[in-house]
Parts: structure tokens; sequence; C-alpha cells
């Protein structure tokens, strides 16, 4: 068998005893070192992180259940392995209750303590990997993941924050594209519920006889090719997270079934007379107005109002243009990284486009115009003739069509005036109406901001009542 080394500490009052173990186990490759009471054990496992502890039971001054109590909350992450001269099933089985990796009985055999080494060592390893795996998914899923300065997506990350770690039903606002599921996965992610499974279901994508099935279940025989049981998606986020994405497309009488299962937490497999009990947390997602959908009898009045307890609302990418270049700096980095390609950044002009498009398809078109751009990229920055040509075509279009409609004596000058207008209002309420920040992101200063809005009749009064 393939060996793993390790820190080691061997506890053991007799001297000749605890030299002898250090020994062998140097021998093995080890780094070994020797302690001859519990406090002198308990003070350099303070100084130094042990892979391993083996640690006698009867000390001089106290036993080596005290030194694993300790250990337990002051070094949790090393293995304890405790040793006995008078070994009982009950004194081994109350060392593992209370957290020992293993209980040998003296004397000790080289090979039985060898394997029990192994076994620790391949334990951490395996404890390592799994917090290794743990910090991935929070580097993909977690809040850092949504990537935004605008003061609509502050206010969202900190709703998520609040919301994530209770039980409550989240309903997501947004139109397609905006990174609903996305903001669903941050908060199980940061939820209590992290380790347990985050269950994602596109409603609008399967029949209304289909759907039932794949979230409540159904029983051999529901239902013509039913031919055995099969646990739906409640059932498989029990104790996690279920995200229901497109929930408007749900018909009357799923409703009724959903509204029972957010209030009694409790329903049947289809076909089945068996009642399962579930610990589910609900998300849920659409880019429909349920008001407006409750209003033409739609959609079930009761159930809106179950599930709107909170209700987080994603801005469209139009609505937040100040975030567009983090946003392609940060898809950027990653098609970067999975391409290979020596892609350094955007153009002016490029940069210039992306902040006048209008994005009907939000950050998920904006994530597939970035990867284009790399793939087609001949440069190391990536430029107008990267982009798709409704990009490329979107701006002269704008303008052409400024011009068009001008009047016999009219300047280009005047002509301009409306797609620059429109672009300053459109900064203004991505920031807020702050004209600070506005400024900044147009890289102009504040009072040519000020003159500008005065010169085009900006005021946010006026855009209220206009709006």
């Amino acid at each position: 068998m393939s060996m793993t080394q390790g820190s080691l500490l061997v506890v053991d009052d007799d001297r000749q005893l605890a030299e002898s173990m250090a020994d062998y186990l140097r021998s093995l490759g080890h780094r070994t070192e020797t302690s001859f009471t519990a406090r002198d054990a308990m003070a350099r496992m303070k100084e130094y992180r042990f892979d391993i502890v083996i640690c006698d039971v009867n000390l001089p001054d106290e036993d080596g259940f005290a030194v694993l109590e300790w250990a337990n909350k002051a070094v949790p992450d090393t293995e304890i392995i405790l040793l006995t001269g008078y070994g009982t099933i009950e004194s081994a089985v109350d060392a593992i209750r209370l957290g020992a990796f293993d209980y040998l009985t003296k004397p000790v055999i080289d090979e039985e303590l060898n394997f029990s080494i192994q076994r620790a060592l391949g334990k951490r390893e395996i404890v390592a990997e799994n917090r290794q795996l743990k910090q991935q998914l929070n580097d993909r899923f977690g809040l850092a993941n949504i990537v935004g300065h605008d003061y609509r997506m502050l206010k969202m990350y900190d709703i998520i924050e609040s919301v994530a770690d209770t039980r409550t039903t989240v309903l997501v606002l947004g139109e397609s594209g905006t990174g609903k599921t996305l903001t669903a996965r941050a908060i199980h992610q940061l939820s209590n519920r992290r380790d347990k499974p985050f269950v994602e279901v596109a409603c609008g994508a399967l029949p209304d006889t289909l759907l039932e099935s794949e979230l409540f279940g159904h029983v051999a025989g529901a239902f013509t090719g039913a031919s055995h049981d099969r646990a739906g998606k409640f059932l498989q986020a029990n104790g996690g997270t279920l995200f229901l994405d497109e929930i408007a497309t749900a018909s009357p009488s799923l409703q009724v079934k959903l509204l029972r299962v957010l209030q009694d937490r409790e329903f049947e497999a289809v076909g089945g007379n068996k009642t399962h009990k579930v610990d589910v947390r609900l998300i849920l997602a659409t880019n429909v107005d349920l008001e407006e959908a409750v209003a033409k009898g739609e959609f079930r009045q009761d159930l809106y109002y179950r599930i709107n307890v909170v209700t987080l609302t994603q801005p469209s990418l139009r609505e937040r243009i100040s975030d567009i270049p983090l946003l392609a700096e940060h898809y950027l980095k990653e098609f970067v990284s999975q391409t290979g390609k020596n892609v350094t950044g955007f153009s002016e002009q490029v940069l210039s486009a992306m902040a006048r498009y209008r994005w009907p398809g939000n950050v998920r078109e904006l994530v597939n115009v970035v990867e284009r751009a790399v793939v087609l990229c001949k440069g190391t920055v990536i430029g107008l003739q990267d982009l798709p040509e409704n990009m490329r075509r979107d701006e002269p279009a704008a303008l052409l069509g400024a011009v068009t409609n001008v009047s016999a004596g009219s300047s280009l000058k005047t002509a301009l005036a409306s797609p620059e207008k429109q672009l300053i209002i459109d900064a203004l309420e991505s920031h807020g109406w702050n004209r600070q920040l506005t400024a900044e992101a147009l890289g102009i200063n504040r009072t040519t901001l000020y003159k500008k809005m005065k010169k085009f009749g900006i005021s946010f009064e006026r855009h209220l009542m206009m709006s």
C-alpha cells in the first residue's frame, strides 16, 4: 500500500515506549515528536498543528479523554488516536463517540498502528478535498459571482444577505437573461442549507402533466409509461433549496398543489396516497407581472400572496449601464482562461457600442457577445469587427435615423442631441440620479454634466412627471 507521510505527536508517560514508537514512525517517513504529559501535549498542539496525535489514556496529570475533549475545540482538524492498556468495548465506544479517530489496545502492533495512521491521514485528505470543493462552490455560486456596483444591485445584495439564512420563500422578478438563477444559487450558498441539495426546475420547459410528476414524483402505474416509482424534485431537494423558474407557467391544478406544499410542507406523488413531509426552502422566479396575471385570473391570488413574502427585482442590463464594463471584463477573464487566448481587453469603440446597445437578452446576451468576441479576436484587444453585426450597426443606425428626421436647415449638432440626451438620462437612472457617479461613468466632469442637463432640460422631477 502507498504510504502517506504526516506530522505526528506521540503522548505517553512511559518515556521508553514513547521514544520507541516515535522511532518506528520516523522510520516510515513521518515527522514525529514526543510528549510525556497531557499539559505539555496541549501546549505543543497549540504551537504546531499536528496531523495526528497518538495519546495514551492514562497520563500523570490529566487523562487522554481530557486531551481529546480539549483538541476537539482547540484543534478540530487534528485526528486523535487513543491508546489504553486495558481496553473495553464500552471505553472504545465512548472514545469514538467523543470524537477519537481510533482506539487501540496496548501492546500496540506496529502494522495495526500504521494502518490506523494511514486511515486517519486518508480522512484528512478527503476533508481537505471537500473543503476545497466547497470553496469552489462558493467561488462559482456565491454572492461574489453576481457582478455589479449599480445602486440597484447593491440594494439587491443587502436583501440577499438578509434573507439567505432563513427559511423564507423568495420571489425573484426580472426579465429573461438577467441572472435570476445566479441569484437563487447565491441565496442557497449563503444559507445554512449550502451543504444540502440545490435543485432547479424550469417550469416552462415541461408540459403540465410531466411537470407535476417532475415536482412530486409518481408511483408505478400512475399513467402510461410509469413502470416504476419515481421520486420528484421536492424529495430530491429535501433539506435544501428548490428553485422553480418561470413559475407563472404553472397550470391552475399545479398551483393548488404548490400552495399546499408551501403551507403544510407535505404532498402526495402522482397516483399515490402516501403523504410525504419535506423540509424545502422555495425560491421562485418569473419574468411575468404576477399582479397583472392575478388580475386576469391566470394566477391564483392566494398562491401569489403566499410566495410574495420577500421579492427581489433583478434589474435589466440597460438599467445599469455602468456595470457593463465590469461584467464584460469579468467574462473576458473567464473565457480567456478557458480558451488560452492572449486577449487583454476591449477598445474604447467597443465599450461605447456596448454602453449604447439596448441588450434585449440582458446579461446572458452579454456573456455570449464576449465569448464570441474572444473566439474571433485576432489581436490582443477586442475591436468593433469582433462584435455581432446588430451591435455594430445599432449606433450608426440610431444616428442616421436622427439625421433623417432633421428638417431642412437643421444642423448635424441638432440631430446628435437626441441620442446624447437619452444616453445622459440612461446614465442618471443607472446611478440613482447621483450626478457625481453619473459624470464619472460618462467620463466628464460634474460641471459639464450640469450644463448638459440644463441644455437638454433634464431634471429628476420632470423625468418623474413624464415617466
